[in-house]
C-alpha cells in the first residue's frame, strides 16, 4: 500500500483512499484495513471484499471526484444486507499528488510565476535555451532544461496529468510550443498573448494544416483582473490554475475555434 501511495504521488496522479477506523461485531475487515482507487481505476488493497468493498468503492470515486473527504458508517445486515451483521466506519479522503507545471520561457512572466505555482502545489519545469536567463539562481527549485520547446519534447514525457504554460520571447516559439504540445496529451496549455496575437498563431498553423486539438488549450492565459505586471499576470494565472484544478472554469478553452474560418476572431476570455 505505502508503494502504490507513494508512486501515485510521485508522478502526479489523483485517486481516494478508504480506512477502516472503526469496526464493531463480525466484520470482514480489522481497525486500519486500506483500499486506495487510483486514477486510472485500479484498486490496491482491501476492506473486505464483497458488498462492503462495492460501497467503498463506490465512495471512493465519488471522493476522488469532488474532494470532500467524509466518514461512512456501515451497518452491514442493514445496509448492505451481509449476514455478518458488523459494523464498520470508513474515512475517505482524496489522495492528489504533485501535478508538473512546464513553464516554456525563462523571463519576467515565468520567473513571477515559478515562484508562485510551488505555493499553489505545484511543481515546476522550466524551458528555455537561454542559459543566461534558465540557470539556477533564478529558478532555484525548478527543473530545467537548456533547449527550444520542440527539443525539450523527449526530455519533458509529456502526459496528461501535466499543465503546461507558454511565456516565451518570441512569438515563433510560442507557436512552435502550442502546435507541438497541444497535440499530444496534457490537462492545460495556456498561451500568454492578446487575442490579435492568439488569432494570428492560429491562422499561421491552419495555414500549414489542420489546428491542433484545443478543447484544454487557454489564450490569452489566465483569469481577467487587469494585471500589468508580470507579479499580476502570475496571480491571475495561478488563479486561473486553480480554478481549473478544482473544477471551477470561469471561462471557456479555445475548443470551439476549431471550426472558424481563417481570419475569424477568437473570443477566448
Amino acid at each position: 500500500m505505502q508503494r502504490a501511495l507513494l508512486a501515485l504521488l510521485e508522478r502526479g496522479g489523483t485517486g481516494a483512499l478508504a480506512t477502516v477506523v472503526k469496526a464493531a461485531g463480525s466484520t470482514p475487515q480489522v481497525e486500519g484495513a486500506r483500499l486506495l482507487r487510483r486514477d486510472d481505476g485500479s484498486c490496491v488493497g482491501t476492506v473486505g471484499g464483497g458488498g462492503v468493498e462495492h460501497a467503498v468503492i463506490e465512495l471512493l470515486e465519488a471522493v476522488r471526484r469532488d474532494g470532500r473527504a467524509r466518514v461512512v458508517a456501515l451497518d452491514l445486515a442493514r445496509d448492505l444486507g451481509m449476514c455478518c451483521g458488523g459494523r464498520m466506519e470508513v474515512f475517505v479522503e482524496r489522495i492528489e499528488g504533485t501535478p508538473r507545471l512546464v513553464i516554456f520561457g525563462a523571463g519576467h512572466v515565468a520567473l513571477a510565476v515559478a515562484r508562485v505555482a510551488p505555493s499553489i502545489g505545484f511543481s515546476v519545469t522550466v524551458v528555455d535555451d537561454r542559459e543566461e536567463l534558465n540557470d539556477a539562481a533564478r529558478f532555484p527549485d525548478a527543473t530545467r532544461i537548456l533547449a527550444s520547446p520542440r527539443e525539450a519534447r523527449a526530455a519533458l514525457a509529456i502526459d496528461e496529468r501535466d499543465w503546461l504554460l507558454v511565456v516565451t520571447h518570441d512569438h515563433r516559439l510560442d507557436e512552435e510550443a502550442l502546435d507541438t504540445y497541444a497535440r499530444g496529451p496534457h490537462a492545460y496549455l495556456g498561451m500568454i498573448g492578446s487575442k490579435r496575437k492568439v488569432r494570428r498563431v492560429l491562422d499561421r498553423i491552419r495555414a500549414r494544416g489542420p489546428l491542433p486539438p484545443l478543447e484544454r488549450v487557454y489564450a490569452p492565459v489566465g483569469l481577467s483582473i487587469g494585471a500589468v505586471s508580470p507579479e499580476e499576470i502570475a496571480i491571475s494565472i495561478a488563479a486561473e490554475l486553480v480554478s481549473l484544478r478544482r473544477g471551477q472554469a470561469t471561462r471557456p478553452s479555445l475548443g470551439h475555434l476549431r471550426h472558424l474560418g481563417e481570419g475569424d476572431e477568437p473570443e477566448p476570455a
